[in-house]
């Protein structure tokens, strides 16, 4: 079995899928993994299904050298509206979603209350090549893999706020920290009073 950087705790309820060495640029599948984590697997999905149609557009943030402006990404609120639609990274993500969609259904979770809780993306050895440059000389030419992880765990019920209206609840009276602590000391010998 192979190791996560992030291990769930075991009480919680988690599906995870990974993908290593895999030939995609590493840049691209850092922005896409940033992007869905935190997402329902049913609104990631959806997302990934826009970007490959043009639809939606990934929102660089971190890898923005080079990266042109585009007015889809003012949607998603990114930083210089930068983003772009790499569609061969966005195909993998979206394997490795479906894939931990399915080891979570044959633990007997609810797909419909997955949501991407871990999503991490690293670099991979890069594939060397060279090419050929001027004067005989020969250059790297090199990829730039990635190596991908996910982990679905299921959304919890909500609790109900309770209608506490007099004690300490959060609708309760608001007490300073120093009244706080002078109701914790008691009073010990005759005083004026």
């Amino acid at each position: 079995m192979t190791r996560y950087s992030v291990e769930p705790d075991a009480a919680v309820p988690t599906s995870k899928s990974r993908g290593s060495h895999l030939r995609v640029h590493f840049k691209h599948c850092r922005e896409i993994t940033h992007h869905i984590k935190g997402m329902n697997t049913k609104k990631a999905l959806k997302f990934l299904d826009d970007v490959m149609a043009f639809k939606a557009v990934v929102p660089f943030v971190k890898y923005t050298g080079g990266i042109g402006r585009k007015a889809q990404a003012k949607q998603s609120k990114s930083p210089g509206n930068n983003g772009r639609w790499p569609v061969k990274a966005t195909a993998v993500v979206k394997d490795l979603v479906i894939n931990a969609i399915a080891n979570g259904e044959t633990k007997g979770l609810d797909p419909e209350s997955l949501y991407i809780s871990h999503a991490q993306c690293n670099r991979a050895p890069p594939g060397r090549r060279r090419t050929y440059r001027a004067h005989g000389r020969i250059g790297k030419y090199a990829s730039q893999p990635a190596h991908i992880e996910l982990i679905l765990t299921e959304k919890k019920e909500g609790v109900e706020k309770s209608d506490d209206a007099d004690g300490e609840g959060a609708s309760g009276i608001k007490i300073t920290k120093k009244e706080a602590a002078k109701r914790r000391f008691i009073k010990v010998g005759g005083g004026t009073d």
